[in-house]
């Protein structure tokens, strides 16, 4: 009985705080084509809550990617690039916010597995209160995000 207390205690212990009051959905990926090291996920996030709270990273599993980084987009001198976002993603109380193409998303580097349209993987929101959430990304075909991701397309990353 002791050890099925200590391991029970310690599942407990090992689950992450569930988000306070965001809600997670219409998570996707975009597919990429094999050899390419990288892709973007976007989401949307609704703070249910009555206190703000700020996106603070994200991750995968070790067999799908080695670095993820919460990314935006940025006019330098007329010309938009990526950069990661260092201090997180505010999300405002009672307030959605959508990350997508040409704004805040969500950056995998050295991908472990091709990122092919139908795959699904785990995703782990971190928030600043110390709370996380996962949530199920779907992949889904370049093609019919294109038109609104122009500049994001495979090898087109820049700092």
């Amino acid at each position: 009985m002791k050890k099925f207390a200590l391991i029970l205690a310690a599942t407990l212990l090992a689950q992450p705080v569930l988000a306070k009051g965001v809600q997670a959905t219409n998570a996707y990926a975009r597919a990429v084509v094999s050899g390419v090291q990288q892709s973007g996920a976007f989401v949307t996030l609704k703070n249910t809550d009555a206190t703000p709270n700020v996106l603070i990273g994200a991750s995968v599993k070790p067999n799908i990617a080695t670095r993820t980084e919460l990314h935006t987009h940025v006019n330098d001198n007329g010309v938009m690039r990526m950069v990661e976002v260092k201090d997180g993603i505010p999300l405002p109380a009672n307030q959605v916010v959508e990350l997508k193409p040409g704004s805040y998303h969500i950056m995998f580097f050295d991908l472990k597995t091709t990122f092919s349209a139908g795959k699904k993987f785990p995703l782990t929101l971190k928030f600043k209160d110390g709370s996380s959430t996962t949530v199920n990304v779907t992949v889904k075909e370049m093609q019919a995000m294109q038109h609104n991701h122009a500049g994001h397309a495979a090898g087109a990353h820049q700092h």
